[in-house]
């Protein structure tokens, strides 16, 4: 079972980036996705969640108005587009997997590093 995420680069301020979650199995279509970041020295924070229905959604509100987070069944994929970047959503990404939707998360992908430069 595993998540490969991918999309990651360097982009200037008010750019525009796509990541991909791609999962190993169909079953994760069935799962709660949610996006994390980690920027250098900080912790670990929570960026955006999916339920199994796509219209399901919930946000940091720290990107509320600015980043989508979608999922695409026929192909095992969770998607977070992310608009009008600014130099502090830089950071590593790791999109992650919730079976039993108790916001434990039981998988991770391997994260995809974001640099947004002013």
């Amino acid at each position: 079972v595993q998540l490969q995420a991918s999309g990651g680069g360097l982009v200037q301020s008010g750019g525009s980036l796509r990541l991909s979650c791609e999962a190993s199995e169909r079953t994760f279509n069935s799962y709660p996705m949610s996006w994390f970041r980690q920027a250098p020295g900080k912790e670990r924070e929570f960026v955006a969640g999916v339920k199994w229905r796509q219209d399901n959604t919930y946000y940091a509100d720290f990107v509320k108005g600015r980043f989508t987070i979608s999922r695409q069944y026929t192909k095992n994929t969770v998607y977070l587009q992310m608009n009008s970047l600014k130099p502090e959503d830089t950071a590593v990404y790791y999109c992650a997997a919730d079976p039993l939707g108790n916001h434990k998360y039981d998988y991770w992908g391997q994260g995809t590093q974001v640099t947004v430069s002013s």
